[in-house]
This record gives structure tokens, C-alpha cells and sequence, in this order.
């Protein structure tokens, strides 16, 4: 049963108008996020200066690390309560329900702890420059008390998008995102803080967030209501979320030690160019965050379909999503590089920071399109249950093609130029093997779905 207002039937009907409905509203999501972390690194790189801005970028590749094996798990949720969607068990979905959010509570307080304990010398030992380390270590150790919170927020996102709502978590978002920039621009104006003050407002608008989420998750009349006197752990479940989502979470720790490597390169070049590599990789995020939307909507509709057994709709959403993949880059990667210089000087005004930033630009932009690619495919993947091979792909073409990059080409070619041709080198390689792995395993669920029809006549 689907609220006719707000959940998506993803079982029937075309798929061209839903899918781009529903990737819209996480779309906006992603871009809001994306504004509300650019107004951390705006204020702090205007009204501080460039080294509180490299201070923060410098955190960024740390701070996944560290989550993404439980953001992982959140795939697990998502994938797991789509598909009992489609298969209309709904003591199933009760269940993922509140085996996810317990999961999400848990795994938030010990991210926390593991933040708190080690970011300072995980930071010292990727090379953080001495003029930033300090403001660094300060903002993390700020930030990650807010993981609790960001942890039970992105699970109760992933069980509303994957029930078939992608709207409400974008209006939450919202609401804690406008309150972000007001405390934003009051800690760092008014008190005169710097890294500490975009941190502090951050950690705020996460337990905000994340009490608009759970409200609605609580006064939810639909099968996916959190009911917290029911919260407990099913042990079905949990094997089922892990089954997902480890591989999805070790896929992302991959991601993060890869960038760890590349950031730490990116640190040898000094403070300026750290500042540029921040600037520049926030607005890159705003192309990368429609990839991530597509990557949502591949997930729940294979899922539901998936459950409810409709094979053949899973090739046209893979055919849709590649469509509104280079749709996107094209319009959004060119608007990127046609605006890039006053892009970047919106983040920072030293003209040689601006140059550094530009040339990374370019590089991304030019292939971003291999990078949305390397993301819808392993969605659909996971859509359909199997997330071990996306994991051995994604090791291959992106974690050990990179550190073979760095220790030969960028060894051999020291120039920020080359290290930056690390992402799209690799992220064209690791596309390939998922398409490739995409049409293996799509032939075989065809295959046991035709054996099965065969058993079920005879």
C-alpha cells in the first residue's frame, strides 16, 4: 500500500517521469547540503582567510573515512526496506525500520568516540600542513560531536527514500541548513570565531535535523513508522542490512583512502594549493551531488522491483539514469567551466589560490561524466541485492589503480595536473567493470527468473 501522496509506486507505469521526480527532491537535498557546506567554507575563507579555509578542507577525506563504513550500512537500510516494498511484506519493513535506527544510534556514538580519540594524529600522519593543523584537529574534534546525530539522520532518509518519499528529508534539511548559515555568520562575525564557530553551528543544525526526522518517522501512519518502545534489533534483518551494506560501506572506505592518499599529495603542494583544492572540490560537489541522486533512484527502484520480481523494468532504469547522467554533465559541467573563475572567487579573493583552483577544475569537469557513471551502476546493483563484486570493482579500478598512479605517474610527473588526472583516469575504469559486472549478473537474475517460471509450469 502506497500513500498516494507521497510515496512513489516504482512497480508500474513509465519510469522516465518517476525517476527524474523522485532523483529531483535528493537532488535538492545534495545542492542544499552542498550550499549549507559552502557557506562554512565561504565565511571562513572571506571573513578568516585562506588558512582556516584549508584548515576545514583539510578534514574532509578524514572525516569519511571514518563514517562510511556505517553510511555504508545506510545503503543496506535503503536496499533492504525497498525491496520489501515491492514485495508488500510489511512486518519486514517494521522490522528494517527500527533494526536501522538502532544500528544508526549505535554506530553514530561510536564514530564519535573513534573521531575524538584519533583525528589528530590520522591528521599528522596524512601530512596536514603545520600552519593548519592545529585549526584542523579543532574543527574535527568539534564536528564529530555532532556524528550521533548525522548518523541517525541519513538512515531516516534512507527509509523514507527507500518507501518511496524523497521529499520530507529535503525540507529538514532545509530548515537545519538555513539555521547552519545564521549561526554561521553569527559565531564568525559577531563572537569572531573561526574553524570553531563553522563547526559548532554544524553539529547544531545536525541534532536539529535529526530531530525533524525522527518526528516524522514517529507520526508516520504508514507501514515505515518508528515506533521507539519497539526499537530492538532483528537479527534477520540486521544479516540482510550487513549483506549490503558492509560491501557498500567498505566500498566507500576504499573511496575515502584513496582521497586520504590524494589529499596527502595535495598537502605537499603546501597550504595555497590546499585552500584551492577545497574551494574547487565544493563546486565540483555540485555536479557529483546529481550523480549521488541518480545513484538513490537506480537503488529504490531496482529494489522495488527487484522485490516485487519486475526484471525487465531494471534495464530501463539503467538506460534512464545513464541518459540523465550526461544530460547533467553537460549542462552542469559546461555552466561549471564557463563560470569557474567567479565560481571561485566567491569561496576566496587571492588571484593565485584562484589559478590552482582552476586548474583542477578543469580536469574534473571535462570527464565528470565517467565519475556518475562508476555511481548509477553499482546503485543498481545493490538494487538488485548483490553488493560484493560493486566492492571488488571499485578496490581494483579506484583504491589500486590510484596508489599505482601516484607511485609511478605523479612519482615520474609532480605537477598538480597529474595528480588531479588521477580521478577521472580511475573513475573511467571502474565505470567500465561495473557496466560490465551490471550485465553479468543482469543476465543471470533473467536466467534463475526464467528456470523458476519453467518449475512453477511443469
Amino acid at each position: 500500500m502506497f500513500s498516494r501522496n507521497r510515496d512513489t509506486d516504482m512497480g508500474s507505469g513509465p519510469l522516465f517521469g518517476k525517476i527524474l521526480l523522485f532523483a529531483l527532491p535528493i537532488m535538492a537535498l545534495n545542492l542544499l547540503q552542498l550550499l549549507f557546506n559552502a557557506a562554512d567554507m565561504i565565511v571562513v575563507g572571506q571573513f578568516a582567510g585562506k588558512q582556516p579555509l584549508a584548515a576545514v578542507g583539510a578534514t574532509g577525506a578524514l572525516i569519511n573515512l571514518l563514517v562510511n563504513i556505517f553510511m555504508g550500512l545506510s545503503v543496506g537500510t535503503s536496499v533492504v526496506v525497498a525491496q520489501n516494498f515491492g514485495a508488500q511484506d510489511y512486518k519486514g519493513i517494521h522490522d528494517s525500520v527500527h533494526t536501522s535506527i538502532a544500528i544508526s544510534i549505535i554506530g553514530g556514538f561510536f564514530v564519535m568516540v573513534i573521531g575524538l580519540l584519533f583525528c589528530e594524529p590520522l591528521l599528522e600522519y596524512m601530512g596536514t600542513p603545520d600552519d593548519i593543523i592545529h585549526l584542523s584537529t579543532l574543527y574535527m574534534k568539534i564536528y564529530f560531536l555532532g556524528m550521533p546525530a548525522n548518523m541517525v539522520y541519513n538512515f531516516g532518509a534512507a527509509i523514507l527514500r527507500a518507501s518511496g518519499d524523497s521529499k520530507r528529508p529535503m525540507y529538514y534539511l532545509s530548515i537545519s541548513g538555513v539555521i547552519n548559515v545564521i549561526l554561521n555568520l553569527f559565531f564568525v562575525l559577531v563572537l569572531h570565531m573561526t574553524v570553531d564557530g563553522v563547526a559548532w553551528a554544524t553539529v547544531i543544525s545536525q541534532y536539529i535535523s535529526v530531530a525533524l526526522i525522527l518526528l516524522s518517522l514517529m507520526k508516520n501512519h504508514s507501514h515505515i513508522q518508528f515506533i521507539p518502545t519497539q526499537l530492538r534489533i532483528d537479527r534477520n534483518k540486521l544479516i540482510d542490512i550487513i549483506r549490503i551494506g558492509v560491501p557498500a560501506g567498505i566500498q566507500n572506505i576504499l573511496f575515502s583512502v584513496s582521497n586520504i592518499l590524494i589529499q596527502s599529495a595535495v598537502n605537499s603542494f603546501g597550504s595555497t594549493m590546499v585552500a584551492a583544492s577545497t574551494a574547487s572540490s565544493n563546486i565540483e560537489g555540485f555536479i557529483g551531488t546529481t550523480s549521488n541522486a541518480y545513484y538513490n533512484a537506480a537503488i529504490t527502484f531496482a529494489g522495488q522491483n527487484m522485490g516485487a520480481k519486475k526484471y525487465k523494468r531494471i534495464d530501463s532504469i539503467a538506460k534512464i539514469c545513464t541518459l540523465l547522467v550526461f544530460a547533467t554533465w553537460i549542462v552542469v559541467g559546461g555552466a561549471t567551466l564557463l563560470f569557474g573563475r567567479s565560481l571561485l572567487s566567491i569561496y576566496v579573493n587571492e588571484a593565485d589560490v584562484i589559478d590552482l583552483g582552476m586548474k583542477r577544475l578543469q580536469v574534473m569537469m571535462i570527464t565528470y561524466f565517467t565519475g556518475g557513471l562508476m555511481n548509477v551502476y553499482p546503485g543498481l546493483i545493490r538494487g538488485m541485492g548483490y553488493s560484493f563484486l560493486p566492492m571488488v570493482v571499485t578496490l581494483v579500478g579506484v583504491c589500486l589503480m590510484r596508489i599505482v598512479w601516484l607511485a609511478t605517474v605523479f612519482a615520474w610527473y609532480p605537477t598538480v595536473v597529474v595528480l588531479f588526472l588521477c580521478y577521472p583516469v580511475t573513475w573511467g575504469l571502474t565505470s567500465i567493470g561495473h557496466i560490465i559486472t551490471f550485465l553479468f549478473l543482469r543476465k543471470k537474475v533473467y536466467k534463475k527468473d526464467a528456470e523458476n517460471s519453467t518449475v512453477i509450469t511443469a
